[in-house]
């Protein structure tokens, strides 16, 4: 046999003392879903444009020198100026205020109403889902009836008996909206509930709830804060709708669909009392949808690498 001298032989590009490093950090699956949202680019541009239509909806009406209500008989219908950056409407308030007052009634409806829809939806759905059988066959035929009854007659027929208002407004679109997330949640835990960690917490005696809150729903949470962001923009443009048809929000108060509506009416001769509501609402619906594009891929798991 030929000796090998192994002094001919030297390993290119690795150290021994560095073979067993790790070339990466460990991160949890926020962090990850963290570090991809960050990489996509119109995802945290719409993430920054909504922070900042919050915060004028909060700040805008407290230090503002003019108040939402003001009439001044004097500026009917000012077009926008230094004084009045969106000018004034029919009765001489200024807009500028009230876009960002009727965007805190409307921000208001869109976060509490989607808040409450997946609270009964989460408990509802994962009920179903995680019992299954002869409860998930009734619970899921009562959901149906439910979404198939119209919200547009059901905000008619509470506002036979409740004044018309925010309260009745989120009250009426929760009662039939609550249906898509449970589904959604049903889904997803009919799917879980035959995993390991389903089998390895009732073995070690969790009873049904427990099993429920504690294991399943926390599981699609990533499900749920991309429905929530689909959710809250279609909140605010139901409201709008609602609001255009007179339904909604009443003077003295103020959102966005019903400054819309005051607009349409003078749109011909005075534009800016319409373009700026109906520009917020398009811009903060877009703005939702986009950042919920950029949650969906950012918190799937199959993308993570």
């Amino acid at each position: 046999m030929v000796d090998v001298n192994k002094d001919k032989f030297v390993i290119i590009g690795c150290k021994d003392k560095d073979a067993e490093a790790i070339v990466r950090p460990n991160l949890s699956f926020w962090q990850d879903a963290w570090r991809r949202l960050k990489q996509n680019k119109v995802a945290i541009l719409s993430l920054g444009i909504l922070l900042v239509i919050i915060v004028l909806t909060i700040f805008v009406p407290i230090f503002s020198k003019q108040d939402f209500s003001e009439q001044n008989y004097e500026l009917l219908n000012q077009r926008p100026s230094a004084q009045h950056w969106f000018g004034t409407d029919n009765l001489g308030r200024d807009l500028f205020v009230r876009v960002w007052k009727g965007g805190r009634v409307s921000l208001i409806i869109g976060f509490v109403g989607t808040f409450i829809e997946l609270v009964v939806g989460c408990i509802y759905g994962g009920i179903s889902g995680y019992f299954g059988g002869k409860v998930d066959m009734v619970m899921m035929r009562i959901a149906e009836v439910v979404a198939s009854v119209p919200y547009l007659l059901v905000v008619i027929l509470l506002l036979l008996v409740l004044p018309k208002g925010v309260f009745t407004l989120i009250l009426a679109l929760c009662i039939t909206g609550w249906v898509g997330i449970a589904r959604l949640i049903r889904g997803q835990v009919m799917q879980l509930k035959g995993s390991e960690y389903i089998l390895a917490a009732k073995a070690l005696g969790a009873n049904s709830s427990r099993v429920l809150f504690k294991h399943l729903i926390p599981n699609t949470i990533g499900i749920i804060i991309v429905y929530m962001t689909m959710d809250v923009p279609g909140f605010i443009f139901d409201e709008a709708f609602l609001s255009f048809l007179g339904l909604g929000v009443q003077s003295p108060d103020t959102s966005w669909g019903a400054l819309v509506f005051e607009g349409q009416g003078v749109m011909t001769n005075h534009p800016h009392e319409l373009i700026f509501p109906a520009l917020a609402i398009c811009l903060t619906v877009l703005a939702f949808n986009l950042l919920g594009d950029g949650l969906r891929d950012a918190l799937d798991p199959k993308l993570r690498q």
